[in-house]
């Protein structure tokens, strides 16, 4: 049957915990996230060394992996295979792909994307392109754009860059709702962060951001619905929670620390997550059972 596993960015576990006096070690981080019954870690594969040591835990948690690379050439991109071999291939759910390059038309974004398709195929590793701004998917209309030339690209969809890109306006209208969808057609994989018009992370859990994380809950409810319906039946989706530390995303106040508990948070978005596709499946067995 068909599954949701929901996974906890390692990047995002910088700092953590919040206002404690000592961060937690690497060894802890994965306790934690052990223990919070997450399905799998996403590991950046920059770092080939510090990757293989990481990966390593994550296997001694019994925890899958989603390795993370950010490839600036075609040919560069095949680093990353060489250090899954190292890790193990069948520790490794897929690879979430940042196009770290900045063309400015679709044609020259093509070679790329195929290049980094052939390369995913040989090594026999799914790879799924990351929508994200100071990337090629950037922008969103250029990012559908590149669907339309690509058709068969699929992607990890983190929607907040598209949201707080393009600064849509509120109520979301059909327009906005309907280019959202066209890019969650191709997601095989998500990245979760809730944005506002105006913040790529803001705080879930302060009431009066209710709206903006029933929007992306919306969102990723459609994409859930949309997978099940085109993917096969022990096919796996992934979904990452992914808040970002100070230093990239989360927002601090006067003394320097964060406004919120983004640990909290993310287990807070893994239960809203695993809510959804469990609604999603009883009424899909409901339905079978009226037929």
């Amino acid at each position: 049957m068909m599954q949701l596993h929901v996974y906890q960015s390692i990047w995002g576990m910088n700092g953590l915990p919040w206002r404690a006096r000592l961060p937690w070690t690497l060894e802890q981080q994965f306790e934690r996230i052990a223990e919070a019954g997450f399905d799998g870690v996403s590991v950046s594969f920059t770092d080939a060394e510090l990757a293989r040591r990481v990966c390593a835990l994550a296997v001694a948690h019994g925890l899958r992996i989603q390795a993370s690379y950010f490839p600036t050439t075609v040919e560069g991109f095949a680093t990353v295979f060489e250090t899954i071999a190292d890790v193990g291939r069948e520790h490794v759910d897929h690879v979430n792909l940042q196009p770290n390059v900045r063309p400015r038309t679709v044609a020259e974004c093509v070679p790329y994307l195929l290049g980094w398709q052939r390369l995913a195929r040989q090594a026999g590793i799914p790879a799924y392109v990351e929508t994200h701004r100071d990337r090629m998917t950037t922008d969103l209309m250029f990012t559908l754009d590149l669907l339309d030339a690509v058709p068969s690209l699929e992607l990890t969809a983190d929607l907040s860059h598209f949201l707080v890109g393009r600064e849509f306006a509120w109520p979301i209208d059909a327009v906005d709702h309907g280019m959202i969808r066209q890019v969650l057609r191709h997601a095989r994989a998500y990245h979760g962060r809730v944005a506002s018009r105006e913040q790529v992370q803001i705080q879930t859990s302060f009431e009066h951001h209710r709206q903006w994380v029933e929007l992306f809950a919306g969102w990723w409810e459609w994409g859930f619905r949309d997978f099940r319906a085109r993917a096969a039946d022990d096919a796996v989706l992934t979904f990452t929670t992914e808040l970002g530390p100070p230093q990239w995303y989360a927002i601090t106040g006067a003394d320097g620390q964060e406004l919120s508990d983004r640990w909290a948070e993310a287990l807070s978005m893994q239960q809203l997550v695993r809510d959804i596709w469990a609604r999603i499946e009883r009424e899909t067995d409901q339905d079978r059972r009226d037929r």
